[in-house]
């Protein structure tokens, strides 16, 4: 094995949260800094934290409240099937009766005219 080939890794490295949170890991780094901790996340904590700077997301929440809305008013109306034309009603049927024989189906594979027996 190479000397000199891995960064030295620190067992009691520390990390440092925004929120104040200190943390003692593994890492290659001696002391960093992080912007979220499981201390100050809102997954962990249960807090709805929101950080919007344009609106977006009342924006989004207004849009789906109407849309809730409008589902509620509407009835839920089935799918009808496709209405096929007269002719591809046909080729389907003819699909059905006549397949083509094994020689042919070979012969197409091939690219080659079938051969008479």
């Amino acid at each position: 094995m190479k000397k000199d080939l891995h960064p030295q890794y620190y067992e009691k490295a520390e990390a440092t949260c925004s929120c104040g949170a200190k943390f003692i890991v593994g890492s290659t780094v001696e002391k960093m800094k992080v912007e979220i901790c499981s201390h100050c996340h809102p997954f962990y904590t249960g807090q709805k934290k929101i950080i919007d700077t344009a609106g977006r997301v009342q924006k989004f929440e207004a849009r789906m409240k109407k849309t809730e809305a409008l589902k509620a008013k509407k009835p839920v109306l089935k799918a009808k099937k496709p209405v096929l034309s007269k002719n591809l009603k046909k080729q389907k049927n003819q699909k059905k009766k006549n397949p083509p024989s094994l020689k042919l189906r070979r012969a197409r594979k091939k690219k080659s005219t079938p051969l008479e027996v």
